[in-house]
């Protein structure tokens, strides 16, 4: 089931009189429980291509329809609202606001994406799933006190507690040493098939594509 389809996407900058354009003509279909990485130099699109995806930035030409639903031509209200019940986010760094505990970072994202759990429900769903990413024993735990990968695990956690559609990562591994990138991966994908969840990553660590269904090459904005 396609979960992500992207048709004939572009998009152009314009610096001054200068029109660079950045994506070309992209046609792409995300499948529901597929991990697709986005590899290419620096400057072939595919971050761009990311953030488009992810209804960050909107498209000059062509269409992004996410899970039956048409972004573009939405306004920025209704963008929002699907970034916050839909999609999921993982980056370089964890982000993690430092004054809430790994419980609470996942219940302050509960709150955001509106979910419609009880509190007691809420607090079930947390402990279930920092049992999956294997944090439950620091769920009192402040980002202070963790390490790299500890926090890495934290923020797919909470990408992934209001059951995304979609998860988006951006070299979710790029600050972590290669044994804490394999575990991460190795995370990211057995959550996705088991959660039922799509995930987009870009990377330009080759060592992590064993982990991932297909990879799209980028280049020069074209697939």
């Amino acid at each position: 089931m396609s979960i992500l389809t992207m048709e004939e996407v572009g998009k152009t900058f314009t610096n001054g009189e200068i029109e660079e354009e950045i994506l070309k003509g992209i046609n792409l279909s995300l499948q529901e429980g597929e991990v697709t990485a986005l590899v290419g130099a620096s400057g072939s699109g595919k971050s761009t291509l990311l953030t488009i995806a992810a209804g960050l930035q909107d498209v000059s030409v062509g269409q992004i329809i996410v899970n039956g639903e048409r972004l573009t031509g939405m306004n920025q209200e209704q963008i929002r609202k699907i970034r916050a019940s839909q999609f999921g986010f993982v980056f370089q760094f964890a982000h993690l606001v430092p004054f809430l505990t790994a419980e609470e970072q996942l219940l302050l994202m509960l709150e955001v994406s509106e979910s419609k759990l009880t509190k007691q429900e809420q607090k079930i769903e947390v402990d279930r799933m920092l049992t999956l990413v294997g944090m439950s024993h620091r769920k009192n735990a402040y980002p202070a006190s963790m390490s790299g990968g500890e926090k890495q695990r934290v923020a797919i956690a909470r990408a992934m507690i209001h059951k995304p559609k979609i998860l988006f990562a951006d070299e979710p591994t790029a600050s972590l040493d290669s044994k804490r990138s394999q575990d991460i991966m190795e995370l990211i994908r057995e959550l996705t098939k088991s959660e039922k969840i799509t995930t987009l990553m870009v990377t330009h660590d080759e060592e992590m594509l064993k982990f991932v269904d297909r990879v799209v090459k980028m280049s020069d904005g074209v697939i």
